[in-house]
């Protein structure tokens, strides 16, 4: 072989085997740099962003970069309200935004924490991620002699509008209630607002450092505290405390008197609905605004949840910023979050909770203020049914438009139970299921063929979370289930708005109709203790005896006590109207449940409908309004029917229905509201 031929083969296998080479090699995957970015316009950049095509850590590189354009989606100066919406409406088509926000604005917390995680210190922290720092700690008066005891793990931080505005603290615990007494008292603080539950799953969130009823006085080192009022409402209470010191003979030396705003229905970890949390802050900014007007060194609003953090970071950018709002007519979401980070760790503790702030104050700028004294009511009515030249649209048709815009929709992934194989045969309808979160689980044993669900919703009142249980008229395979929902969950009271044909078979009789008792499904028997029947409402007053037959119960020695029920049943709404044909009926009807109630132990009302949809929401927004007039002397029928649809979107499901809702209202103020305030009184 020639020398030229030898060295040709060798570069051949040479060329091959770098070939192979490559080919066994992993490729590096193509990346944008940092550089590359600035060339790319904004909005490209965000979707490719949500789709995650460029790494979150290199834009937020580029983000501190003024030339560079995505500097831009982060608001950095305040926002004028009317152009909220279309910051809003940009977030919600990129998610990322929220996410870069949070994370930016997340860095700033670079103060000193070190009174907070001294040794000494460390147990009267409830969560080391909540602390304050060292800057604008709130100092108590130190005892004599007693290192340390100047310490408690609370916050000043200002609002966007004044300086020291709020005090954050934990929700106090056996170590801290002391000092937290000492602090309510030291800083005279103009109000207490308290996000957590006490006892939240199996867990304390925070002791009750307030006594449980108004017969009994606690006292905390030289400070006494007593109830003088609590006012429930569905999702928070409103308590009045009286706080004084006494000299040695017991004289009283100095008093206060101080409110509680208690959000009770706000769970670690979630977010509750806009439209409750903006209920909730007018009803605090209402007190506190003229308990600062009347004194002025009154200090500052105490706020706190479980450990300081998240919940209370919420209620302070929500509050912040609508009061910014009121005075310069402009939001500042983001240099907020920036300066609560500033101001103590942890405030807003995730993405989920920085979007919630979003949303509510965008709730806040579209429905503004929709509740209006009641001696307006019929003014009001006459405008709200002028149309606009414009839309075409009166006010009726506008609102409800809104309401159904904001309504949740829910997943079959939310509504589980309904869906499930051995449930499906349950509903009327498989488009009108329960979520899962919000239905009543039957917990009574009737043999193995049954399982825990009925198709039905909780639906929140004005004054109890979970007033009403919705449901829709027994289907003949269900009528055990329904006695099962009205025992298990102990119901005061069954309200039926409509009258099917007699021996239909679409509606069966759920209910023994003469003086005999009757057995529903293998565990239930209703028997028949009176009845009184008027021109268009019948009512009977049942007992409920159920059979155990669990085994395991039986072994246990459980018992089943009977229950007693009165039952109403309207007869003057007929199958396929949308209204009933006497509106005092129906207000009559409204008044007999709740004289009842008043007898009893006010357990939930079972409201029962054809379909567990139409009827059924105007009974319950109906309802809620006319507390609101009796408590309060205001009306807003746009808030209560965005309440009973929360849960079911079916609820209040046309313009007749919403519409009939003021109807009924003005029917009541008119006809009846004198009376039952005399009666009150």
């Amino acid at each position: 072989m020639s020398r030229s031929t030898a060295s040709s083969q060798r570069r051949q296998r040479s060329r091959s085997t770098s070939r192979y080479a490559d080919l066994e090699k992993p490729k590096k995957k193509k990346t944008l740099s940092s550089t590359s970015l600035v060339s790319i316009p904004n909005t490209i950049k965000l979707s490719m962003l949500n789709s995650g095509l460029i790494s979150l850590d290199k834009v937020k590189l580029s983000a501190r970069d003024e030339k560079n354009p995505l500097s831009q989606t982060m608001p950095d100066k305040p926002t004028e309200l009317r152009h909220f919406g279309k910051l809003c409406e940009q977030r919600r088509k990129f998610p990322i935004l929220y996410k870069l926000e949070f994370q930016t604005a997340v860095k700033v917390e670079t103060n000193t924490c070190r009174h907070a995680t001294r040794k000494a210190n460390a147990h009267k922290n409830q969560n080391p991620k909540c602390i304050p720092y060292d800057y604008n700690r709130v100092v108590l008066g130190k005892y004599e002699n007693i290192p340390d005891t100047d310490y408690i793990n609370a916050s000043y931080v200002d609002s966007l509008l004044k300086p020291n505005a709020y005090i954050v603290t934990q929700g106090p615990t056996e170590d801290t209630v002391l000092d937290f007494w000492r602090m309510v008292w030291q800083e005279n603080c103009s109000a207490i607002v308290m996000l957590t539950k006490t006892f939240d799953f199996t867990k304390v969130m925070c002791v009750q450092y307030w006594p449980p009823n108004r017969e009994k006085e606690e006292i905390y080192g030289d400070v006494h505290i007593t109830v003088q009022s609590e006012e429930e409402l569905a999702n928070f209470h409103i308590r009045t405390f009286r706080l004084f010191k006494v000299n040695k003979d017991n004289v009283v030396t100095e008093e206060r008197f101080l409110l509680q705003f208690h959000y009770t229905e706000w769970h670690s970890h979630t977010c509750p609905f806009s439209n409750a949390i903006l209920e909730f802050r007018r009803r605090v900014r209402s007190v506190v605004g003229t308990i600062i007007k009347a004194n002025s060194q009154v200090g500052p609003m105490l706020v706190h949840c479980n450990d300081g953090g998240g919940r209370s970071g919420v209620y302070l950018a929500i509050d912040a910023n609508m009061e910014l709002a009121e005075e310069e007519d402009s939001f500042h979401v983001f240099g907020y979050l920036k300066k609560l980070r500033q101001s103590r760790k942890g405030l807003i503790e995730n993405v989920d909770q920085y979007k919630f702030v979003y949303d509510t104050l965008e709730e806040f700028v579209i429905c503004g203020n929709s509740w209006f004294p009641v001696k307006e009511l019929s003014q009001r009515l006459k405008e709200k049914s002028l149309k606009d030249n414009v839309t075409k649209m009166n006010s009726y048709q506008r609102e409800y438009a809104q309401i159904c815009k904001q309504t949740p929709r829910f997943t079959i992934g939310d509504c589980a139970g309904g869906h499930r194989g051995d449930n499906r045969e349950k509903n009327r309808d498989v488009l009108c299921v329960p979520p899962d979160n919000f239905r009543p689980y039957l917990t009574s044993f009737q043999g193995n063929s049954f399982t825990d669900y009925i198709n039905a919703v909780f639906v929140d009142g004005y004054t109890k979370p979970r007033e009403y249980i919705v449901t829709e008229w027994p289907l003949q395979k269900t009528c055990g289930e329904f006695w099962s929902l009205v025992y298990d969950h102990e119901c005061s009271a069954i309200v039926v708005l409509c009258q099917p044909p007699p021996n239909s078979q679409q509606y069966p009789s759920c209910w023994p109709e003469g003086r005999h008792s009757k057995k529903y499904g293998p565990v239930f028997t209703i028997d028949h203790i009176s009845h009184n029947h008027y021109a268009n409402i019948k009512s009977w007053i049942f007992r409920i005896n159920k059979k155990v037959i669990s085994l395991t119960e039986l072994m246990a020695g459980v018992k089943a006590p009977p229950r007693t029920v009165q039952l109403f049943q309207l007869i003057c709404w007929p199958m396929g109207h949308k209204v009933p044909t006497s509106t005092n009926s129906l207000v009559e009807l409204m008044n007999m449940v709740e004289r009842w109630r008043q007898k009893t132990d006010y357990g939930p009302v079972c409201v029962v409908s054809p379909d567990g949809r139409s009827r059924a929401g105007v009974y319950c927004a109906a309802n809620a309004c006319i507390e609101q007039v009796i408590q309060h002397g205001e009306v807003d029928v746009f808030q209560a029917v965005k309440t009973v649809r929360r849960h079911r979107p079916q609820l209040v499901d046309n313009m007749t229905e919403y519409k009939y809702c003021y109807d009924l209202v003005l029917h009541y103020v008119l006809h009846y509201l004198n009376k039952d305030l005399k009666e009150k009184k």
